[in-house]
């Protein structure tokens, strides 16, 4: 029997199955590492059915905002009325957040049983797929059997070489942004890493472009002009008020006579994502939109107002109470993310038209040990800040003794306080009375940021989820 045949009604829960230990049937696959290339997942396609080739996808591909923009084209496409897919990573509590139909995550036991499919449909005599290759194996049989009319599709490494990259004709390649992050795998320049998020652009197919470095949009548009790709670089929309945007619409560049549709000039809309960056997230996401407008699809400029302003993204700029406490939580995994964390804590409060300008912060940050930790702590750190420096659970550590000398003796000696802890826990009490002035480095009236790792992020909401306020989203 054809696997994509198979468990159409797979998005169905059934209360009468006992709950499935998902994580642990794809741990059985975490041993195998990070491996680019598309060989594997090739191969585990077609023995799959090519369930691949069945889905229209818009590509997205970036360093930074990606998840966001995401996010966005889901929320509009299923306010438009369409049966849509949306794959991201990492999660933060569980697995099942990667795979979305319709803003809703896949229920474990449909997970389960599609990855059961992909687990059998692994060739003995050939090398293992990754544990990312599998669960995007499963998300792309996953979408065929539900029959999503459209696929939002996020690169989990890379791009040329990612596990996502396997469909020759996107309707839409998106890159966000790009900054020197994953470098040991992608190369050590802008350039090298330029190349690999170009990887996913095809040819003759529309591009998306967000604001590069010089040296990366260089190679980005060269990459454009070998594919002759159609693109739009668009840019950021305006803020017109607290909460809302206006965004210029694209040229109309990919419309058909035979599929005319007017567009407006501008759109105004709500946007409920905050920092400065999302005028960029939400722009690129509108015109990725309206390049699907011009290519037919049926989407109303109401559709993409009410879908933005529906649209959630948990864990980043977002703002929660923990056992009383206010907490700030934002995944600020590497340099770009730290500095637009840091701008948006110095132009914003926690209520509307609040400012926390010159306020100390109290930072309990917790990072990998392959990310640039030095870059990210110098653009978080400022004068009469606490950092109180926290292990990431089951991932790659780091010293936080020579994170912490890092802090105090080369990149900010004016800290208040600088520590180290052996539990999440532990580093959040004492940055909350920190910040209430009681402890032996009180910074009374200091704002919490809780930042780093979105592991860090998972692992916090996945063991606190009963202390937390109810500010949560959809987590």
């Amino acid at each position: 029997m054809n696997p994509i045949k198979q468990a159409s009604d797979a998005g169905q829960p059934n209360d009468k199955r006992q709950a499935v230990n998902v994580e642990a049937l794809l741990n059985r696959f975490g041993y195998f590492g990070v491996h680019l290339g598309l060989e594997r997942i090739q191969r585990l396609l077609a023995e799959l059915g090519d369930p691949h080739q069945q889905i229209p996808i818009i590509h997205v591909a970036g360093s930074n905002g990606k998840g966001s923009v995401c996010a966005y084209l889901s929320a509009v496409l299923t306010q438009a009325g369409y049966r849509v897919g949306r794959y991201t990573s990492p999660h933060l509590v569980d697995w099942c957040e990667r795979i979305c139909l319709n803003e809703q995550p896949i229920a474990p036991e449909a997970l389960e049983q599609v990855l059961r499919q992909v687990e059998a449909a692994i060739a003995p005599d050939q090398p293992s797929p990754t544990q990312f290759e599998v669960i995007t194996a499963a998300m792309w049989l996953y979408f065929a059997q539900q029959q999503v009319e459209i696929a939002v599709v996020e690169v989990g490494l890379g791009g040329r070489l990612d596990a996502t990259n396997v469909c020759d004709r996107p309707l839409v390649s998106v890159i966000t942004s790009l900054s020197r992050e994953h470098w040991q795998r992608l190369g050590p320049t802008l350039a090298d890493i330029a190349r690999e998020k170009a990887g996913i652009l095809k040819a003759g197919c529309p591009a998306v472009i967000g604001p590069l470095p010089p040296e990366a949009q260089a190679v980005v548009e060269k990459r454009i002009a070998e594919l002759n790709c159609p693109a739009v670089w668009p840019q950021p929309a305006i803020e017109t008020q607290p909460g809302w945007a206006e965004v210029a619409s694209i040229p109309n560049w990919f419309q058909s006579k035979a599929k005319s549709q007017k567009l407006k000039a501008k759109i105004e809309y709500s946007l409920p994502l905050p920092g400065a960056v999302q005028l960029s997230n939400s722009a690129l996401a509108i015109a990725a939109l309206q390049i699907l407008q011009q290519q037919g699809w049926e989407i109303s400029d109401a559709a993409i107002v009410n879908g933005i302003a529906k649209t959630q993204w948990p864990g980043r700029l977002h703002w929660l109470t923990w056992r009383g406490h206010r907490l700030l939580v934002d995944g600020a995994h590497n340099p770009a993310g730290a500095q637009a964390l840091r701008q948006y804590i110095d132009r914003h409060g926690d209520q509307p038209g609040e400012v926390y300008g010159d306020r100390s912060v109290v930072w309990v940050v917790g990072m990998i040990g392959t990310k640039d930790h030095e870059e990210v702590l110098e653009a978080l750190l400022r004068p009469n800040d606490q950092l109180h420096l926290v292990p990431v659970p089951d991932h790659e550590p780091v010293d936080l003794d020579r994170l912490a000398d890092l802090a105090q003796q080369r990149i900010c000696p004016q800290l208040v306080a600088c520590e180290t802890y052996a539990d999440l826990e532990l580093g959040l009490q004492a940055a909350t009375q920190n910040a209430k002035g009681v402890g032996n480095q009180p910074t009374p009236g200091a704002l919490v940021v809780l930042a780093g790792s979105l592991y860090l992020l998972g692992d916090f909401f996945k063991r606190f989820q009963a202390d937390l306020g109810s500010n949560l989203g959809a987590i």
